[in-house]
């Protein structure tokens, strides 16, 4: 039997405002590694790598003294990149993967298309505009960056909800588990599953 090769992504990215690094294992068991320098962002990415069952080392350095958005949306753009190395011609995988995740009062529907044509919709009301020091706006520009990069048509509905922290950990719960079924391999499928041949 051929031995299957790993499906791993390393990232490096480095601006006038980040400076970025990123491994990433697709077949991993939840280990997570991860430094920010946004200690609400560290704590999401450790929620979606734990519960994605991926293995993830990340350290990133910002101009966080100017506020989190570089930093975060760049994480969300490495990330992404990390799951289209890792993935390659996306041969074999179940590309669609979808999750109704409940946080306690909360419930969130994460719905993915690994098609390679990047889509957000965002439909999550929130309450406060923070969490901590945490900008929550920044979640939209966190997923819109990583769905742009990875090349995924993302679908993220609040069904209900209060409690602000409950909701985003319950978004980037269900995005774990979204990406988890649709980046598993299928017996069933030959190539991109895709009827042009190709995604």
């Amino acid at each position: 039997m051929k031995k299957q090769e790993k499906r791993s992504g390393s990232v490096e990215r480095k601006t006038k405002e980040t400076e970025i690094r990123l491994e990433l294992a697709l077949d991993g068991s939840g280990q997570a590694k991860i430094d920010s320098g946004v200690p609400f962002l560290d704590h999401m990415l450790t929620l979606f790598t734990v519960h994605g069952f991926f293995d993830l080392i990340l350290t990133a350095k910002g101009d966080t003294e100017v506020d989190d958005h570089h930093t975060v949306e760049d994480v969300g753009i490495c990330l992404g990149q990390g799951f289209s190395k890792a993935l390659a011609d996306k041969a074999g995988i179940n590309r669609y993967g979808s999750c109704y995740m409940p946080m306690d009062e909360a419930l969130v529907r994460v719905v993915v298309d690994l098609s390679n044509r990047p889509c957000l919709h965002y439909q999550v009301a929130l309450a406060n505009e923070k969490v901590g020091t945490f900008d929550t706006s920044l979640g939209k520009e966190f997923l819109r960056a990583f769905s742009q990069h990875a090349g995924i048509t993302l679908h993220v509905d609040m069904l209900h909800g209060e409690n602000t922290h409950h909701i985003l950990e319950a978004v980037f719960k269900g995005l774990a588990r979204a990406m988890d079924q649709a980046c598993a391999l299928s017996k069933q499928v030959r190539g991109a599953l895709s009827s042009k041949g190709c995604l």
